[in-house]
């Protein structure tokens, strides 16, 4: 199978998902997680027509979109150090991992030191999963408003990774949760926010996502096919 003919195939899928629910499938972004993909590999999915680019490292995407010309945006996906701050602001069109103040802090100092406003995501812990990074749901809302009041940041939405199921349909509950949240939170119109975006679902899951509001799926191993380490 092609990277084309993958991508094909989940543009299908996901134009499917959306119909079930009265969604426009356009209204959905693709983003191709690059993490551990090869240059060649990944200007297939640009050339195949991907959305977005999503990588986790911020040493590998320095690499990577420093060798191909940036045509579409890239997004960071992964845990972000603070001290990873600068970079990200230079290198990513959007950070969809903020889950702390002082993260906030830092991308704030380096947008305004480089004259930019970083769209961002808040990332959410839907199931208080330990090893997964992400503000609680109980606390989320009071971070998003004091992350509004900081000028180089725009909060354009949420962002999840529910836990790991066999069967894709029980995680169904988790973006219910992340959805629900967006919901009150859009209710509470806090100045200075956007809630329009849920970046939710992958490679297992994304149907399931999409049925429950998802307007990024972040989508690595069905495009890319199992991953090999970047020479």
């Amino acid at each position: 199978m092609t990277i084309q003919t993958n991508i094909n195939r989940i543009r299908g899928q996901i134009a499917e998902a959306a119909l079930r629910v009265g969604r426009k499938p356009e209204d959905i972004l693709l983003m191709a997680v690059t993490k551990s993909v090869g240059d060649p590999q990944i200007m297939e999915a640009i050339a195949a027509g991907v959305d977005i680019l999503g990588d986790n490292y911020i040493q590998e995407a320095r690499r990577k979109i420093g060798r191909m010309e940036k045509t579409i945006p890239w997004h960071f996906i992964g845990h972000l150090q603070t001290n990873k701050a600068k970079y990200a602001v230079q290198i990513f069109d959007m950070v969809q991992t903020v889950d702390r103040f002082e993260l906030a802090e830092e991308l704030d100092r380096h947008a305004h030191g480089a004259g930019l406003t970083v769209p961002i995501l808040i990332e959410v812990s839907i199931a208080g999963e330990e090893t997964k990074s992400g503000v609680s749901i109980a606390e989320a809302p009071a971070l998003i408003r004091r992350i509004a009041l900081i000028g180089g940041l725009k909060i354009k939405g949420l962002m999840a990774m529910p836990p790991w199921f066999d069967d894709p349909k029980r995680a169904r509950p988790f973006f219910r949760i992340l959805r629900e949240l967006r919901d009150r939170l859009i209710e509470e119109n806090i100045a200075g926010i956007e809630m329009k975006e849920l970046s939710m679902g992958m490679s297992e899951d994304f149907e399931v996502a999409v049925e429950e509001g998802a307007t990024v799926v972040r989508i690595g191993r069905a495009i890319f096919g199992e991953r090999e380490q970047t020479k």
